[in-house]
């Protein structure tokens, strides 16, 4: 399996923009390690052009030692973030050059390669001239919203119109190739209303690699850069590793750049008679307040790419906002900085460890054996083996950020276990067998989601796996797998909460008023969408009613003080909000899971919803 990002360009520092594409790509070759597949993954850097040139001029330095320069601020941050890339590819490196080199050769060779002059309105940022259909009466650039400049030049160009035909029956042929389908539909639509020859090469550009058949031109470094994807696995040499990756499975990258992997990249590759990528995938933008973070300055600095910060507290929210078919990947600050820490890692997994492993050590040598079957059970097996096929179908789909919600979910559900089972009172002689047994099931839920999680975050799915006792990762997701008799520690909470009155971020002062005291208690608080089933009243309580409610995933019996306001019959069916993560209460010797929300004043009202949504929707 071969997966690819872009080549970032060098004329800038790494921003959140690149920790998105980066991170999901990283994830897809885990999860494919995972699976048993042989996998190369390639990210790197691209280093030619014009407008490296000038950032070098800017810096003082010549364009190498610019480059030397900028490319390891990228190492350094995929190490940070626990980027596990099987090389780190740069443009200047001398395989790349041989590379690029025979592939030139091989498109000259083709026939479909001219020299002719082009003149037309060029953007100096995009090192592109843009085409009259996609000229706007301003003449600005489509992408930086910059005037356009006047170029004339001699150039090589590539015959991209004459491969038009191949393209749209290659687009048909693989409705996969590119995807989601918002991108394979503004590929189509260009592709229907024709292709135009494209230039290759510049003549005043001098940093980037010579046409082999004309040294005194330049290749165009947007046609120079794709071919890194196979001169990083030894295109030059026909090596081993080249015949065995080639074609890529995937190609990763924001949608701005897809005309060039998708259309350009393809019939250049059929002119050499070379295999075509098997997807390209495309996702839209990381914003925050309708913008693009790759044009918020400091971003990596704000958004935790910073050693204080865990580094899976940055994958995991950069998953969890990564749906590829969604246009734009809106972050909130409430989301990046707390709600999915606390909420997920801190109190879901984390604290569920936690209270586990404390249990095992207090009652047991090691990891109890399972010997006492019993309610709730085969529930939990069975819900293990639906997790792991439902997350095949998410990362297939490329909508990441469900993948790891269904995790969320099992993670949610085995704290519900714990919870129902009421494990901390079957200590006594006649009930600790079924203790051990509830425990045992519960590590091995743990197990079993370390699993599942480490291609998201790693180094939180190795420190579950060493606290339980494994001393080697196992990465086997199949049930029943942890030994008996291990001896599990209790160390440092994987995930400790983050107070947010300590973050140094400055908030505007009317957003500070009036101080609410609970703040950091109602961050703890699990809201889930539930709807009503039945309702009745309980006998000898005026007030109290016994709900009965549904989450999607488990019914739940709830106690909710509401009999003077509601009508049993007036409740069924509605859709309302409940605290999902407290302990089990007696109340009037009926047992309730959970709590209704709702406002008191004159009257009690129910919290509800002005739209259905999906039962089990977590409110933040």
């Amino acid at each position: 399996f071969y997966v690819t990002t872009p080549i970032y360009y060098v004329n800038g520092e790494p921003h959140a923009g690149h920790a998105y594409t980066t991170i999901v790509a990283d994830a897809l070759a885990r999860y494919h390690r995972l699976k048993g597949n042989d996998v190369f993954f390639l990210t790197g850097v691209d280093e030619h052009g014009a407008n490296i040139h000038k950032a070098a001029e800017n810096s003082g330095l010549s364009p190498q030692a610019y480059c030397d320069k900028m490319a390891p601020i990228f190492i350094k941050l995929w190490k940070r973030l626990n980027i596990s890339n099987d090389i780190f590819m740069r443009t200047t490196s001398d395989m790349h050059k041989r590379g690029a080199e025979k592939f030139l050769t091989a498109l000259y060779d083709s026939g479909d390669v001219y020299k002719g002059s082009y003149e037309g309105h060029y953007c100096r940022p995009c090192e592109r001239f843009v085409p009259e259909k996609e000229l706007t009466d301003e003449k600005l650039c489509p992408i930086h919203k910059l005037p356009l400049e006047w170029l004339e030049e001699e150039n090589y160009f590539f015959r991209l119109s004459k491969y038009q035909d191949r393209l749209l029956a290659h687009f048909h042929e693989n409705p996969d190739f590119v995807y989601p389908a918002a991108r394979r539909n503004e590929l189509l639509s260009i592709l229907d209303s024709g292709l135009e020859d494209i230039s290759i090469s510049r003549s005043s550009v001098s940093w980037g690699i010579s046409l082999p058949f004309d040294p005194e031109h330049i290749v165009y470094v947007w046609i120079e850069a794709l071919m890194n994807y196979m001169t990083a696995l030894g295109y030059e040499t026909d090596s081993e590793q080249y015949r065995t990756f080639w074609p890529a499975d995937v190609h990763t990258m924001a949608k701005d750049i897809t005309r060039f992997h998708a259309l350009i990249w393809p019939a250049m590759l059929m002119a050499a008679n070379l295999p075509l990528p098997k997807q390209v995938v495309a996702h839209g933008f990381l914003t925050k307040d309708g913008e693009a973070l790759s044009k918020t300055r400091g971003i990596c600095h704000r958004y935790g790419l910073v050693p204080s910060k865990p580094t899976d507290w940055m994958r995991s929210v950069i998953i969890s906002c990564a749906n590829l078919v969604s246009e734009t990947m809106a972050i909130t600050v409430r989301i990046v900085w707390h709600a999915r820490y606390n909420a997920d890692l801190a109190n879901d997994l984390g604290n569920l460890l936690n209270r586990v492993l404390g249990l095992v050590n207090k009652n047991f040598e090691g990891i109890p054996e399972p010997t006492t079957s019993g309610e709730f059970d085969n529930e939990i097996t069975a819900m293990a083996q639906t997790t792991a096929e439902k997350l095949d179908e998410h990362i297939s789909a490329c909508a990441f950020d469900v993948a790891l919600e269904t995790i969320w979910e099992f993670v949610r559900r085995i704290n519900r276990y714990v919870q129902q089972t009421q494990v901390w009172t079957l200590a006594k002689p006649e009930t600790k067998p079924r203790m051990g047994t509830i425990l045992y099931n519960s590590l091995e839920a743990l197990r079993f989601i370390s699993v599942l999680i480490s291609p998201f975050v790693p180094d939180t799915a190795e420190k579950i796996q060493k606290q339980i006792g494994l001393t080697e990762f196992d990465t086997v997701a199949e049930w029943g797998r942890l030994p008996v008799g291990l001896t599990v520690s209790r160390g440092e909470p994987i995930f400790p909460r983050v107070d947010v009155k300590k973050q140094k971020q400055k908030q505007p002062k009317e957003a500070a008023q009036p101080k609410q005291k609970k703040a950091k208690d109602f961050q703890k608080l699990d809201l889930r969408v539930a709807r009503i089933l039945s309702a009745e009243p309980i006998e000898g309580a005026d007030r109290l009613l016994k709900l009965q409610v549904d989450l999607g995933t488990e019914k739940r019996q709830m106690v909710a003080g509401i009999a003077e306001h509601y009508k049993p019959e007036a409740l069924v069916g509605k859709q309302v909000i409940i605290v999902a993560n407290l302990e089990p209460a007696t109340i009037r010797n009926v047992e309730s899971h959970g709590m209704i929300l709702a406002g008191s004043g004159d009257s009690v009202v129910l919290a509800t919803l002005e739209t259905e949504m999906p039962l089990g929707t977590q409110v933040r």
